[in-house]
């Protein structure tokens, strides 16, 4: 794509606040009613541009001959071609797209066949996910959280300004978003009992956070150093890390989260790659002390993408109760890849490694509930006069963000979850 920024236009028209123009291009897979066939796409506009059909036609030749990467129910086949073949697809699609190009902009069947109205695509999880890691890496979500249950001068537990803390997730629950998210039964301990007790969550809470998908793996033993690490990064989804407050409350001591957060984890159908974030690299927040030498990399390592949270009771207007930026986070997707290989562990691609939740500096920027009710003692105000310190049974919420460029955006379009009532079979003995 030799034109660049808002110089490069598709003969797909797409408004000015469309999230998937032709800068963008994000990764996904699809089915639809007429087609079954869960296959990946491409998002421009308002379309879902097919890329199986183009791979048919011949005009899309990505994969060593003979081979087919596109026709398949995950992108794992595609993303580990390796970088060559990302860049060379990314390119490729781009002219297939160009206002000036004729090969699909003037053939009308493979138009028909390769355009899919998004109103009309059944977006699927895109990825294959071997492993799951969920990073706590807001200096200011774990500010809040250590001053809500610790001690607000000392709110930073020691270790939190030298390593990037993270526990590994259930990569079976990650679901792709639509999917209803039930809530959870576990033990808990209210403040006034002796004894724990078995029952459904009465403090469920999102989290607002991005994940990245690793696109190369590394060999069990082999570290990645700090200055490749952002070569081994695919691209970003949105995720929505649901938690179950009072029982990870409970639980957390001493090995951290467990089934207050493997009940469900959603992420957004749409992988942005990390060469449609170039434009939109900034400076992280300034880290003292300075980071182990392992950790140290200068430089501009974050994005400016713009992140809003909608909440939604059922029958009720959406209220847009957060908004923040990737900015924020203290510790680099880099940063966080390096210290998670650095003791020899390997990855492989689809892995899927969350940032933690991305709060900001102001009490609308927080990014979740637990912190912009405070634990309950201030609740939330939503339109038409309900209030919220926890989500209740038909409340949905909607993570949506993207990146504003000179005329165009690049964003990620949603993730979205309603939250259903607990099961109401017997309990297990």
């Amino acid at each position: 794509m030799a034109a660049q920024g808002s110089a490069l236009r598709s003969f797909v028209e797409t408004a000015a606040d469309s999230q998937f123009p032709i800068q963008n291009l994000p990764y996904g897979i699809f089915a639809t009613s007429h087609d079954a066939r869960p296959r990946a796409g491409v998002a421009i506009g308002e379309f879902v541009l097919d890329l199986a059909a183009l791979e048919d036609a011949g005009l899309l030749a990505i994969a060593p001959a003979g081979e087919r990467v596109f026709d398949r129910a995950q992108l794992n086949a595609f993303i580990a071609l390796g970088a060559s073949a990302w860049s060379a697809a990314r390119t490729r699609i781009g002219e297939l797209l160009r206002h000036d190009r004729v090969e699909l902009r003037d053939d009308a069947a493979l138009r028909a066949r390769a355009l899919v109205p998004m109103r009309e695509a059944r977006m699927q999880l895109p990825i294959a996910i071997g492993g799951y890691t969920d990073f706590y890496s807001s200096k200011e979500h774990a500010t809040n959280v250590g001053s809500m249950f610790r001690d607000p001068k000392n709110a930073l537990l020691p270790n939190w300004l030298h390593v990037p803390i993270a526990y590994n997730g259930r990569a079976s629950s990650v679901v792709v978003s639509g999917t209803p998210i039930r809530r959870p039964k576990g033990q808990l301990k209210p403040p006034d009992a002796e004894q724990p007790v078995f029952a459904p969550s009465r403090k469920l809470d999102f989290e607002l956070e991005t994940a990245f998908i690793v696109g190369e793996g590394n060999a069990l033993g082999a570290p990645v150093a700090i200055a490749e690490a952002e070569r081994h990064i695919f691209g970003l989804v949105l995720m929505n890390d649901w938690s179950a407050r009072d029982i990870q409350q409970w639980e957390y001591v001493p090995l951290g989260p467990f089934n207050s957060k493997t009940f469900g984890t959603s992420i957004s159908p749409w992988i942005v790659t990390l060469a449609a974030l170039q434009p939109f690299r900034v400076a992280g927040p300034t880290q003292a002390p300075l980071p182990l030498p392992y950790l140290a990399h200068p430089g501009e390592h974050a994005f400016d993408i713009h992140l809003e949270v909608r909440l939604k009771p059922a029958g009720s207007e959406a209220a847009t109760i957060c908004r923040t930026n990737f900015k924020y986070l203290y510790w680099s997707m880099a940063q966080q890849f390096t210290h998670h290989t650095v003791s020899g562990c390997n990855t492989r691609v689809g892995d899927l490694m969350g940032s933690g939740t991305i709060s900001g500096p102001t009490p609308d920027s927080r990014g979740s509930l637990l912190e912009l009710a405070w634990n309950g003692q201030t609740p939330l105000s939503l339109p038409g006069g309900a209030t919220r310190s926890f989500l209740e049974d038909g409340d949905e919420v909607t993570i949506t963000g993207w990146c504003q460029g000179e005329g165009y955006r690049v964003g990620f379009g949603e993730v979205r979850g309603e939250i259903l009532p607990a099961l109401t079979s017997r309990d297990p003995e």
